[in-house]
């Protein structure tokens, strides 16, 4: 599928609705309990988009878009949501992460982005070269990969009480 950013705007628009109708009336043992402290559970996942939001897409948008004397990305911190989102309930950070999303979609409309500029590149601190067309194709597939852990995360609370369906059932494995 070819690039094109009114359809990556599609994704990126539904993200927050999609995430708060999954998670928004869920009990803290859906949302919170963690087998695995490196496996995220729903809770640290929304507070990763609001930080990623916040300080990564957007700002490495205009550092591409800017053109400067050397176009390269600050590091992102992919842990920073753990100290932001302390004290936060889910539904501020659902609140909180839908705000902070249309901002970052208004403000990349604003840049009327067009084909051309898609092509521009910057300097990613660990991968390299990168465009912008890379930068917003990621965003959108980063939303998506961030949706499927928060769906596999609840799934595998009933892994053990599925009994044996659990072969048939391939978000388990």
């Amino acid at each position: 599928m070819k690039f094109h950013i009114e359809q990556a705007i599609e994704i990126l628009s539904q993200t927050p609705a999609t995430i708060k109708s999954l998670l928004e009336n869920l009990s803290d043992e859906w949302i919170f309990a963690e087998e695995n402290r490196n496996d995220w559970n729903a809770f640290d996942v929304v507070g990763h988009l609001i930080h990623a939001d916040e300080t990564d897409w957007m700002p490495r948008a205009e550092v591409i878009l800017s053109q400067g004397e050397n176009p390269t990305f600050e590091a992102f911190d992919r842990y920073g949501q753990f100290e932001k989102s302390k004290g936060k309930t889910l539904s501020e950070l659902l609140e909180e992460f839908a705000e902070i999303r249309k901002q970052s979609l208004d403000n990349l409309q604003r840049m009327n982005i067009t084909e051309d500029k898609l092509n521009l590149k910057a300097i990613h601190p660990e991968l390299g070269e990168v465009t912008l067309e890379n930068l917003l194709s990621t965003w959108v597939v980063h939303d998506l990969t961030h949706i499927r852990q928060i769906v596999t995360s609840l799934a595998k609370k009933y892994s053990e009480n599925v009994g044996v369906w659990k072969q048939y059932l391939s978000i388990l494995k």
